[in-house]
């Protein structure tokens, strides 16, 4: 195979859903399950806000569990895709071109429940951009909902590069994936990060396509200093990326993966 083409990964909303939609109804299923515990007791007509909602995996799933959904996107293309899908699908959700960190919810819509998970919320740089997105997220919440966000710690020790790797299959397509990150800048708290997909097509057609962004790290101590710096939501449970409800951790550096529940004061 020829040398990847650079592309964004966004740009193929495809490919990205099929990456991540193994794990939708498992996701969903937590989600449902911390409201349950931790929210605001609204049994009916529950709403949901996805923040960086990509190809609209979990809010189509959302849908069809009865919630009303809601969700913006940077990348417009992804938006489109996941309109297209939630139609055929007949589901009625709000979405619309934002960014994390300066959203306005369109008629200043209040949920019940907001999340961010798979470490979309270390593309924001900046300590300012980062406390400006939870602020709005904040803002969009009801009094007593829960925002659930999650991310990846950084161990600062590291020095070689990582890599992960998933290999997902649907409707003919195979999906490769092979993202790496690099040891952690410590001057900027930036992160290098590339991702690689093989896809091979219904007819045998193998193509390649790379994407390669920067992300902020965190350690367990830096990304309480922020939550402290939004008092309104208030940390009540700390899960890892295995969507167990019944699995705690704690808000340190002995786990990568975190899962944090916020709730609006």
């Amino acid at each position: 195979m020829p040398a990847p083409a650079q592309i964004d990964w966004y740009d193929t909303p495809l490919y990205y859903d099929i990456i991540f939609d193994a794990d939708t109804v498992e996701e969903t299923d937590f989600l449902e399950t911390i409201f349950d515990r931790h929210g605001n007791g609204n049994g009916k007509n529950r709403s949901v806000l996805e923040l960086a909602c990509g190809s609209g995996r979990l809010i189509r799933e959302f849908g069809t569990r009865g919630w009303r959904g809601a969700g913006f996107d940077a990348n417009p293309r992804m938006l489109a895709f996941a309109r297209d899908l939630l139609e055929k699908k007949k589901i009625t959700a709000l979405l619309w071109e934002d960014r994390m960190e300066s959203f306005t919810v369109p008629r200043g819509k209040k949920f019940d429940l907001v999340h961010c998970l798979v470490s979309t919320f270390k593309y924001l740089l900046t300590e300012d951009d980062a406390r400006a997105s939870l602020e709005r997220v904040s803002a969009a919440l009801k009094p007593g909902g829960i925002f659930v966000l999650g991310l990846h710690l950084t161990d600062y020790r590291e020095s070689k590069v990582s890599h992960e790797r998933w290999v997902v299959t649907r409707d003919g397509i195979e999906v490769v994936c092979n993202t790496r990150t690099w040891p952690v800048d410590r001057g900027t708290r930036t992160e290098a990060m590339r991702s690689r997909l093989r896809i091979t097509l219904p007819d045998g057609t193998v193509q390649g396509q790379e994407t390669r962004w920067t992300v902020r790290s965190y350690s367990a101590a830096q990304l309480r200093r922020l939550l402290g710096k939004v008092t309104s939501l208030q940390l009540v449970a700390c899960h890892d990326f295995r969507h167990d409800p019944d699995e705690h951790r704690k808000l340190d550096d002995s786990y990568a993966d975190l899962v944090l529940v916020l709730k609006k004061s």
